[in-house]
């Protein structure tokens, strides 16, 4: 199979991009596709009707031999039409995607909308996107690091903090027990937690 080309030029890229979805897979005959999304909660899907794709990451190895034809351009942009959960999943229709051809035909594209577009979280809720690159206080005042990612346990959400990009990994449980504060306007978190620990 050729490598996704790029997408068509048909709409501006967001500044504030956020992945959150993969497109899996068509859905029925009448041009719906599945998706799967990042994250439990898919609102970000339900927040935007403007859905801005990219071609799926290239897998390490080798690459695939050509295929005979080339690949239909990806659009730049999908305009929802209706989206729906479905089960762990996203159903979802959009304009200009009237079949099963042009579905399948968006298989394995990342989806991305704008962070301005994201419903407001709501108290004492945050989302993951803004917690990655803030850095990381305990109550004496250390810095212990920079979040780099976060990790869903099933009970709870665990920051991931390193104090430089080779240095060992503290996990620290993102729960009221541990986590003093965050502030998001100065990109800080105060935290619970030892030097030892």
């Amino acid at each position: 199979m050729a490598a996704a080309p790029d997408p068509a030029p048909d709409a501006e890229f967001p500044a504030d991009a956020i992945e959150v979805a993969r497109i899996a897979d068509a859905w029925g005959i009448k041009g719906w596709f599945r998706v799967q999304p990042h994250a439990k909660d898919p609102q970000a899907l339900f927040s935007s009707k403007r859905w801005f794709l990219r071609p799926p990451e290239p897998r390490p190895g080798p690459p695939p031999r050509a295929a005979q034809t080339p690949l239909p351009a990806l659009p730049a942009l999908l305009r929802i039409t209706a989206a729906r959960e479905h089960g762990d999943d996203v159903v979802a229709a959009a304009r200009d995607i009237d079949d099963r051809s042009a579905a399948e035909a968006l298989r394995g594209a990342r989806v991305f909308v704008a962070r301005s577009s994201f419903p407001t979280a709501g108290d004492g809720e945050f989302y993951w996107v803004d917690l990655i690159g803030m850095q990381v206080h305990n109550r004496d005042g250390v810095k212990l690091g920079e979040v780099s990612g976060l990790l869903d346990n099933g009970a709870h959400s665990v920051l991931q903090v390193r104090a430089a990009p080779d240095a060992a990994e503290r996990l620290i449980p993102f729960v009221a027990a541990y986590v003093d504060r965050v502030d998001l306007a100065a990109r800080r978190i105060d935290v619970d937690w030892g030097l030892d620990y």
